[in-house]
């Protein structure tokens, strides 16, 4: 955005809950949307003040919005992120990954620990990489625990429930 490669960003992420049944919310569609949205609000935050966010979002080079209205867009000049990945179907992430227009680029994220899908829905991320691994302009990044930018106790929390996870696997 600074060096005008693209003209604007697009953040968007699935509206799963993680565990917890909310049921519905009151409010118009904002309302509905914004508790599964906050978390872009949030990371917006870290990188700029708010009349900053908030002017780039009024003149629309920001946009944060549920993955649910990206359908029929295609998304020319911008960065696109999608966001907790994991959490969506293989038909909306072949959805999203077919909005990408010209001059642009996406960007993907997830944690396949994280899947808070119904118990047999496939995570869309998870299928998505086992197609595209090999395509070329196509480049999976997989983080580990050393990648962390969090609180330094949360490494250590994320060993340990991986250390159980193993402990479970193997047969006493």
């Amino acid at each position: 955005l600074k060096k005008k490669q693209i003209r604007r960003i697009v953040l968007a992420r699935p509206a799963v809950e993680a565990g917890e049944k909310l049921g519905f919310l009151p409010g118009d569609l904002q309302a509905k949307v914004n508790p599964y949205l906050r978390p872009l609000f949030d990371a917006l935050g870290d990188m700029m003040d708010f009349t900053q966010m908030k002017k780039f979002m009024e003149l629309d080079i920001i946009e944060i919005i549920p993955l649910a209205f990206m359908r029929g867009r295609t998304l020319n000049e911008a960065a696109i992120i999608c966001d907790e990945a994991q959490n969506t179907s293989p038909l909306q992430m072949l959805m999203v990954l077919t909005r990408l227009g010209n001059g642009s680029k996406m960007i993907i994220t997830g944690d396949i620990t994280q899947i808070d899908l119904d118990t047999g829905q496939k995570s869309g991320m998870v299928e998505a990489i086992q197609i595209l691994r090999r395509i070329r302009g196509i480049a999976v990044v997989e983080l580990t625990r050393r990648d962390i930018v969090r609180h330094r106790l949360v490494q250590n929390i994320v060993r340990a429930y991986k250390n159980r996870k193993m402990q479970n696997k193997t047969p006493n």
